[in-house]
């Protein structure tokens, strides 16, 4: 692991080249619309948002879509995607949570894709996420399965050689979530650091905010000013499909 943080800045004019990247955004995608009943009414996060390979795939289905990183070069790219899309619902920020920067205004889904291994303190950061949400919102991160080190060519930047199922259930059941569910998201085949060809598997973890607010202390100190008067209409329950594939078993997304 190298705690050095990796310039995503120079890495974000050709971010989109990556065939296999894309795939796996959409792969995603199409796993957090199984776990979740998006709707018009609702404004998503996306956190860790990239170029936004996940998050604009949500502007026709939901009010907005708010991208959220620390990288002012892959929120230029998301821009312009937006702009050159005419997607009027969707903008980015930047913005470095690590540094102590507080996520703004409060939202009924967030989603993250291939960031939680980037982030150190990964328990903080649940608790941040966790304030964000509305009542009964919905957080939806994809990531990797331990991989031992294996998944990039360079591991600059990289806190975590992917996460272990049952301790990331147990840390959002942690900071309050409810209806905790994992399930496979996706397979990424690609060679190995060790320069074998090997397939990764990447998991999605949702879990639900209180209907009545955080109930841990620590949540509450993660955001120093409460929100006054949110409200929304209660999030629809996991899909019968994703319910039985986060059951106990495996599922190719795509």
């Amino acid at each position: 692991m190298d705690a050095k943080k990796r310039d995503f800045d120079v890495a974000a004019a050709s971010w989109d080249e990556n065939p296999i990247r894309v795939k796996l955004a959409n792969d995603i995608a199409k796993a957090i619309n199984d776990a979740v009943a998006l709707t018009s009414a609702m404004d998503v996060l996306d956190f860790g948002c990239g170029t936004g390979l996940l998050g604009l795939q949500f502007c026709s289905r939901v009010r907005s879509v708010i991208g959220v990183d620390s990288s002012q070069g892959m929120i230029a790219v998301f821009q312009k995607k937006a702009a050159d899309r005419k997607l009027t619902n969707a903008k980015a920020i930047g913005l470095d949570l690590e540094a102590g920067a507080e996520l703004p205004g409060s939202y009924d889904v967030i989603v993250s894709s291939m960031t939680l291994h980037h982030v150190q303190a990964t328990e903080l950061l649940l608790r941040k996420l966790y304030v964000a949400l509305k009542p009964s919102g919905y957080l939806c991160i994809a990531d990797l399965d331990l991989e031992g080190g294996q998944f990039h060519d360079s591991n600059e930047g990289v806190f975590h050689f992917g996460f272990d199922r049952t301790a990331l259930q147990a840390a959002f059941a942690k900071t309050g979530f409810t209806t905790v569910r994992i399930g496979t998201a996706a397979e990424v085949t690609k060679p190995a650091a060790s320069g074998a060809e090997r397939c990764f598997t990447v998991f999605l973890i949702t879990g639900i905010r209180c209907a009545s607010g955080p109930p841990a202390t620590e949540a509450r100190r993660a955001r120093p000013a409460r929100v006054q008067g949110e409200s929304h209409p209660r999030v629809p329950p996991l899909s019968p499909r994703l319910r039985k594939a986060c059951s106990g078993g495996r599922r190719t997304a795509g």
